[in-house]
């Protein structure tokens, strides 16, 4: 046994027959870690994440088994530790696949590979477009166009998410200060940019802000910024600071994805908001007496009371339209109204009739 570094331990094991051998080694190691230690007369537990790699001739430094292990004993953690793993062909792939991901990740930028693409938020009672949310896409140059969820966790993960997250948002103010000035129809047309945490905890974030719509002239009224709940609530005091801050520039404030992390309607009178954003699941359980329908009735009147604007995202019928245009709920987004369009695709609907007619007959 040996001893690599802070809570991380080394174990070879020789004459080990077949995988079973050592799956067995592993659970005993675990079994006699599970009972307590008596630290200065206390009793402390612990677990313990393990990743075996089987020597074969394809190896050929000591280096390489030990990367095996280790790469078997996070897979192990990510399951929710107090497990072992061992490694495969499979997991090598994934390995593989994520630095590769990691390493394309960090040039895109560079290379000019990152698109944001835009969602309707339509006005429930005119059917008319009061904004939309720009919404980042990757053009990889051999994967095509990437959704969010397969690059934004690396991007988490390795820092990058400040970089994408400017990115994001610079090209989305660019892009809306261009439509306000073109066209004389959609001069008060707004738009909503999601800030991650590790932007949110940014020191000179409304500052840079401030830059920002001075040197494209753009109203801070123009400008929604999107937070989930989980963002404010780590730390709500440095929160609530952070967003009277912003919002003292002038720009409005969102808690997307509502109800999908504390849930708590008891906060809400605490931070400077304008709007809340309810979560898609809910809004695609609406029926008549489905739960979705009860936390959007419950929802809506409260915001209401607060003085908050509604926008129900995940809007897919019209009958979900109708349920909210009851509950007075004043915005909707979804694919019932568009998909997310290229910037050339939104710029070409804004030139054209922005009244859905389904709308209309919801009246």
């Amino acid at each position: 046994m040996a001893r690599l570094g802070g809570d991380e331990f080394t174990v070879l094991l020789d004459d080990i027959k077949d995988p079973n051998a050592a799956k067995c080694a592993a659970e005993r190691m675990m079994k006699a870690l599970a009972s307590p230690f008596i630290l200065s007369g206390k009793e402390v537990f612990t677990s313990v994440s393990i990743g075996i790699a089987l020597s074969n001739l394809a190896y050929e430094q000591p280096e390489e088994i030990l990367r095996d292990a280790d790469t078997a004993m996070y897979r192990a953690k990510s399951l929710g530790k107090a497990r072992y793993e061992v490694f495969d062909a499979d997991m090598r792939a994934s390995v593989m696949a994520r630095l590769q991901l990691e390493t394309d990740l960090r040039r895109a930028l560079e290379r000019g590979e990152f698109r944001n693409f835009y969602q309707p938020i339509v006005a429930l009672v005119s059917g008319e477009i009061a904004g939309f949310e720009a919404l980042l896409r990757w053009q990889h140059p051999t994967r095509g166009l990437l959704a969010p969820s397969e690059f934004i966790p690396v991007a988490e993960e390795t820092g990058l998410i400040r970089e994408l997250g400017w990115w994001n948002l610079r090209e989305a103010c660019r892009q809306i200060s261009e439509w306000r000035a073109g066209l004389i129809a959609h001069r008060d047309l707004t738009i909503s940019v999601n800030l991650s945490a590790k932007q949110f905890l940014q020191p000179k974030l409304v500052e840079d802000i401030r830059k920002l719509l001075d040197e494209l002239a753009l109203p801070p009224e123009a400008l929604k910024l999107e937070i989930t709940e989980s963002t404010v609530m780590a730390d709500p005091t440095a929160a609530v600071e952070m967003l009277q801050q912003i919002k003292s520039l002038g720009i409005r404030l969102a808690i997307d994805d509502f109800g999908t992390g504390y849930s708590s309607l008891s906060y809400l009178h605490r931070f400077p908001l304008d709007t809340l954003k309810i979560d898609r699941s809910f809004i695609s359980g609406m029926g008549d007496d489905g739960e979705g329908m009860e936390i959007a009735r419950t929802i809506l009147p409260m915001a209401n009371n607060l003085r908050l604007d509604v926008v129900a995202e995940g809007v897919e019928t019209v009958q979900q339209v109708a349920m909210l245009k009851k509950l007075e709920c004043k915005y909707g987004q979804g694919f019932y109204f568009s998909r997310p369009l290229s910037a050339e695709g939104t710029t070409a609907l804004l030139a054209g009739d922005l009244t859905w007619q389904a709308c209309e007959q919801t009246k």
